[in-house]
This record gives structure tokens, C-alpha cells and sequence, in this order.
């Protein structure tokens, strides 16, 4: 069955506020502030890292709020276990993002059942995957949200420069539950594409939040 947060999500944009460890951004009130800036534009929803960041974000902005909890930087480690989920739940997510590729978790937990213990504290779940394969799954295991996040991040998922498209139009043609497109989509006009290749909702973090990594690319440019 689709959530009827789903209904609130369609066709529209949801913003990820995050910034990397080190980021002169990565402060819970610049971050904060952030998702205010996307409401203030129009944004549907905010995907935010860290329970302490979601919490804030539940108390300052009437949104839907996607948390995750990246911890480590190798492996699975996007909302890597059922504790990281429920910490989550516990600091008002509304959603809980959840690495859903086929790679082992290191509570040696399933996703299925991070997704049945998520349920059960009354939120929902967004599968992030970087396959076809694992989208498939992790619908079966009760994702209420397929999200193309990884596609082109992990091992045996072939690098990418643009959003992956097909894998969304394949997912969407393929699942019962929504498919978010998520990853590389640096413009409006891929936005839209996302959409009309069969998206339900487009994510987009970097082409708006980062300040840091925008700087770069412009600086990177001009002495290329």
C-alpha cells in the first residue's frame, strides 16, 4: 500500500541538506537553516543526516523530514544498523533512508529487518540502492521508497557522471512503491527528466547545498 506521505511527494523536490565531515557547513544550525532555504523555495521534503541535525530540523520546519545516519565511510554505512534506524525514529523522522544494496550490514542484521523495526516504531522506510536488483528486494522487504542514491557509488556499480535515468524508468516500471531519483541531477532540466523517465519524486543535495563542492567546481574550471 502507498504511504499517503506519498501523495505529498509527487512529482515535487526534495532537498538534501548534508554536508561532509570537515565542511565549514556540517553545524546542526547552519543545516538547520538550510532546510528553512528550501522550504522558503518550495522544496516538498528534506533528507537530512544525523539524529541530532533531524531533531533540530523536526522542531524548526514544517516538513517531512527523510533522516539517515552516515556512519564510517566504506561499506555499508548509510543507516548501516537497526539501532542507527531507531535513533532516527526516536529524533522525529518521518522517513528513515536506508543503504538497501546487497552488501552484509555490520550488525549482521537484514534490511528487511531494519524495515520491519522501523515500521514497528511508526516511521517509514526509503531503500537506498545502486541496482536494479536490490530496488526489486527491497520493495519485496517492505521499502515504502525506492531511491537510486548509490547508483554509481559502490563496487560493481558502474561510475557515473549524470543521473542514471534507466535504472529509474526500469524501477518505476517494475515496483509497486515509489521510485525516488536520487544522485548526480545538477539541474532543472534533469530534474524533469527524472520525472518523465517515470521518477515519483527527484532528491537533489550538491547542485543546491554546497556551497564548498559548487567553489571548487567553479575554481576547478577556470584553471582547467
Amino acid at each position: 500500500m502507498t504511504p499517503p506521505l506519498a501523495d505529498a511527494l509527487k512529482g515535487r523536490l526534495i532537498v538534501s541538506c548534508q554536508a561532509p565531515p570537515g565542511d565549514p557547513m556540517r553545524h546542526t544550525d547552519t543545516l538547520v537553516r538550510m532546510t528553512l532555504a528550501a522550504r522558503a523555495g518550495g522544496a516538498a521534503a528534506v533528507r537530512v543526516n544525523d539524529p541530532e541535525v533531524v531533531a533540530a530540523t523536526v522542531a524548526a520546519v514544517d516538513l517531512p523530514v527523510i533522516g539517515l545516519w552516515k556512519d564510517g565511510d566504506s561499506g555499508v554505512f548509510i543507516t548501516p544498523t537497526v539501532r542507527h534506524a531507531l535513533a532516527l525514529v526516536d529524533a522525529g523522522a518521518e522517513v528513515v533512508a536506508a543503504d538497501a544494496t546487497s552488501r552484509p550490514r555490520p550488525d549482521g542484521s537484514t534490511f528487511g529487518e531494519l524495515v520491519e523495526a522501523v515500521h514497528e516504531a511508526g516511521a517509514l522506510v526509503m531503500a537506498d540502492v545502486s541496482a536494479f536488483d536490490e530496488g526489486r528486494e527491497a520493495a519485496a522487504q517492505g521499502a515504502d521508497f525506492v531511491g537510486t542514491t548509490l547508483s554509481g557509488y559502490v563496487p560493481g556499480s558502474p561510475h557515473r557522471t549524470a543521473p542514471d535515468l534507466a535504472l529509474v524508468a526500469d524501477l518505476a516500471a517494475a515496483i509497486p512503491v515509489p521510485v525516488i531519483a536520487e544522485g548526480r541531477i545538477a539541474t532543472p532540466e534533469q530534474a524533469a527528466e527524472a520525472l518523465a523517465a517515470g521518477a515519483h519524486s527527484v532528491v537533489v543535495g550538491t547542485a543546491i547545498t554546497a556551497p564548498t563542492a559548487l567553489t571548487r567546481a567553479f575554481v576547478a574550471g577556470l584553471t582547467s
